[in-house]
């Protein structure tokens, strides 16, 4: 996911709970608003 051009986030969990997009953008503004759950891990990895 790092290394992507564009992300697309869905959630804000799984199943039942899950299917909207909480986010769409680059990995970098990802990371920076670190605003899910994939944010926050993609942040950690990245900037260890």
């Amino acid at each position: 996911m790092a290394h992507a051009d564009w992300i697309i986030d869905l959630g804000p969990g799984a199943g039942h709970e899950g299917g909207r997009i909480v986010f769409e953008g680059t990995p970098a503004d990802l990371v920076g608003r670190r605003s899910t759950l994939t944010g926050s891990h993609l942040a950690a990895y990245v900037c260890g």
